[in-house]
């Protein structure tokens, strides 16, 4: 058990130690911080952490990317048409759908899809 607990501390202080040197050593000159600073039209993240945003354009954006995988999940359905019966298939498909529309309209209804305000 102490050989264990003695194998695994001098493993640590060995990794410790090399992770030390490699700060060391690794200390990067001012032309190469400049290089992995992001740059986005004169935007400077030193000063300004958070910059304000639409809470109504992020609002689209989920309920389109909802609505876009939803989509995305009818796909699948093509190829199942001559595998399934068919009144299967079309209740499937209905139910799918009327998922759909009353999401839409839930967020109709909420004004979410308004973009006035």
């Amino acid at each position: 058990m102490m050989i264990m607990f003695l194998s695994n501390l001098i493993i640590m202080f060995i990794a410790n130690i090399m992770i030390l040197l490699s700060i060391i050593i690794s200390k990067k000159s001012f032309m190469d911080r400049e290089k992995c600073s992001p740059f986005e039209c004169g935007f400077d993240p030193k000063f300004m952490a958070r910059i304000p945003f639409s809470m109504h354009f992020f609002l689209i954006t989920m309920i389109f990317l909802i609505f876009d995988v939803e989509i995305a999940l009818l796909f699948p359905m093509i190829p199942l048409f001559k595998k399934v019966n068919f009144l299967i298939w079309m209740m499937i498909n209905f139910f799918f759908l009327l998922i759909l529309l009353l999401g839409l309209y839930h967020e109709w209804n909420q004004a979410m899809l308004n973009w006035t305000y």
